[in-house]
């Protein structure tokens, strides 16, 4: 990803306009040396950091938690900054193509976006974890009419199939660079005609990474028209035994399942290629949703109200785990702005699908920095937790 290694420089006056670049502040690291700053460019916000690996040299790169989607405009920020404080690089990556395929920008989709779309087909199927992109693109190309709404949270592999879908002129493929146990509560209910889930990561040492679980099963359920299915494709023995313990398990009242073996479909992912050359298994279970779901009202605000900045602030931050029964709240890490405002970084929500953001705090107002976390029951009952946390 793009990043830029340069001498060391004075960061404590850089706030301003660099070109098409506006730096917001800068953030200086409670736990180390390292900085971040926050930029906007191009109707985006976001986060680069400092690394101040050593006296001679920095490495300026992208913030995890707030990248967006577009390498270019990482790139074209970074590059800004680097030539409007004239800083000495010694090393760089952020050289733009402008000759290569653009990004699709009407089929990408944030998260946010799914607060209040319209859908524009009739017919809705989503696919999760899509990689090369070559069973989503093969499905949208064979039909037409209905739309594909791709999740990925690999954003090369998302940057990629964007690129595809300009170079074929499809119009019906959405995709979105998420988690896609979050991007499902957002999807209304009785929508989906098929959601596949194909070569999922098995996770067997991190079994609570899984994509398929009991909350995704039922939010599957709920997202899924009446006959519609839940397609499950995996290389892995224990997933596969896995995913019918969950589809079959304890919590399921009722359900319909189908399971197939050595399945030939009409497409073939490298991937699946290379473990078929292998004479390697492959196991298909299908999951049917047999009723129509009640309609899911998301009328969450995630506003902080009345709360702000106080030096008492810092005192009620803790950086051990805040356990409740379904939810957590970790303070990863806190970034002082000057004297008068931080930044902080955590992660919430549930235990299998958290969120990591950053709160930025001043002594007017509060507000997650870049977007807002998913409208999610458990993110808003999380949310009320932090605002009582962090209240002085």
């Amino acid at each position: 990803m793009p990043h830029i290694t340069v001498k060391p420089f004075d960061t404590s006056h850089i706030e301003g306009e660099y070109n098409s670049t506006k730096v917001l502040f800068t953030a200086k690291d409670s736990h180390s040396e390292d900085e971040l700053i926050a930029v906007h460019h191009e109707d985006e916000s976001f986060l680069l950091h400092i690394k101040k690996s050593s006296k001679d040299s920095w490495l300026v790169k992208y913030d995890k938690v707030t990248r967006p989607l577009k390498v270019n405009l990482l790139k074209q920020a970074i590059a800004d900054i680097s030539d409007g404080l004239k800083l000495d690089v010694l090393q760089s990556n952020i050289t733009i193509h402008p000759n290569k395929p653009l990004l699709a920008n009407a089929y990408e989709k944030s998260i946010e976006d799914f607060d209040n779309i319209i859908y524009p087909f009739d017919s809705v199927a989503i696919e999760v974890g899509f990689g090369s992109g070559k069973h989503l693109l093969y499905q949208a190309e064979k039909n037409p009419d209905r739309l594909f709404i791709g999740i990925e949270i690999h954003t090369p592999s998302a940057a990629q199939v964007l690129k595809q879908i300009e170079l074929l002129g499809l119009k019906n493929i959405w995709v979105v660079n998420y988690d896609a146990r979050l991007l499902l509560e957002m999807i209304p209910s009785n929508l989906c005609y098929q959601i596949f889930v194909h070569f999922p990561v098995p996770w067997d040492k991190k079994p609570q990474r899984r994509v398929i679980s009991s909350s995704f099963l039922k939010e599957s359920m709920r997202v899924l028209e009446k006959g519609g299915r839940l397609e499950l494709r995996t290389d892995s023995y224990k997933y596969f035994w896995y995913a019918l313990d969950t589809f079959l398990g304890e919590k399921v009242v009722k359900t319909s399942v189908e399971i197939r073996k050595n399945e030939a479909l009409e497409v073939t992912s490298k991937y699946e290629a290379r473990w078929l050359k292998q004479e390697k298994d492959i196991y298909d279970v299908y999951v049917t949703c047999a009723e129509d779901s009640e309609e899911r009202v998301l009328d969450f605000n995630f506003s902080f109200k009345e709360l702000s900045y106080k030096n008492e602030t810092l005192d009620k931050i803790s950086y051990k785990p805040i356990i409740f029964e379904d939810s957590f709240i970790h303070f990863e890490r806190v970034f002082k702005i000057k004297d008068d405002a931080i930044l902080i970084k955590l992660a919430f929500g549930s235990f299998d699908r958290p969120e990591h953001k950053f709160i930025y705090m001043d002594k007017t107002e509060s507000y997650y920095f870049h977007s807002n976390p998913v409208k999610t029951v458990t993110n808003f009952k999380t949310h009320l937790k932090i605002m009582e946390h962090l209240h002085v």
